[in-house]
């Protein structure tokens, strides 16, 4: 039986094309931000959810990630790609580029982070020394460079709560603490992933450099970097799922 991939998708990405019929999913943690798209990418059945929602009006902490990831799981996912932009804080790649982190720092709050919430009905205290998934990582750097595509193999993901971007201070301190990208939604889709069972991996469009890094505004900065950061993904997602 083969390998059941998922692609969420985020800023930057206009919804894929369907190849059969949506899926509309309520879970037992509520509706996931849209209905799961199927997808022939590259001759690959792929399932799609658009992490904001099919209109883009979710902000990143108000997501409902765990009917996300539980509706992902219903569908029989087995690893899940995940697409977001992130703001570069060291100096590790420029904006324009892509990147596969291999830690996370998670500065949310108030986000429900654990499928573990019914009292008396039991939980695990998953390892988390590795967010992201090893082999799910290797694959994607492998398609990458296959594809001629310069992606950063690893960097630190710093999780902040937004939807306002970062002031210059906390981005030092973000430095300070370890972090090479900053972005607002890969946690906790990576932890309830794990619990989950499913592989998960980023891959990271970098679209600005982080508050007080860069000589123009950061929107500027945004709006001439989305298009060949987003190219540049799309080229590792054709070469990865062409090879399946």
């Amino acid at each position: 039986m083969s390998e059941q991939f998922a692609i969420i998708i985020g800023s930057g990405f206009e919804a894929f094309a369907a190849s059969g019929e949506v899926r509309h999913i309520d879970t037992r943690f509520g509706e996931p931000s849209a209905p799961v798209c199927p997808v022939n990418f590259a001759g690959s059945n792929v399932l799609v959810l658009p992490r904001h929602g099919e209109d883009h009006s979710l902000p990143p902490h108000v997501i409902n990630y765990r009917a996300n990831l539980a509706a992902l799981q219903e569908l029989g996912t087995d690893s899940v790609i995940a697409l977001n932009t992130v703001g570069v804080v060291s100096d590790v790649r420029e904006p324009g580029q892509v990147a596969v982190p291999d830690q996370i720092i998670d500065y949310t709050w108030g986000r429900a982070h654990t499928i573990y919430n019914e009292p008396g009905s039991g939980f695990e205290h998953i390892e988390f020394t590795q967010p992201f998934s090893r082999a799910l990582r290797t694959a994607v750097l492998a398609a990458a460079e296959a594809a001629g595509v310069d992606c950063l193999d690893g960097g630190v993901y710093a999780a902040t709560q937004g939807p306002r971007l970062e002031s210059a201070a906390e981005v030092d301190r973000l430095e300070r603490d370890g972090a090479d990208y900053v972005g607002m939604t890969a946690m906790p889709e990576a932890s309830l992933a794990m619990e989950l069972g499913m592989d998960y991996a980023c891959l990271s469009l970098i679209v600005n450099k982080a508050a007080g890094r860069g000589e123009k505004p950061i929107h500027d900065d945004v709006e001439s970097s989305t298009l060949s950061a987003r190219s540049q993904a799309m080229q590792v997602l054709k070469e990865f799922f062409g090879s399946r």
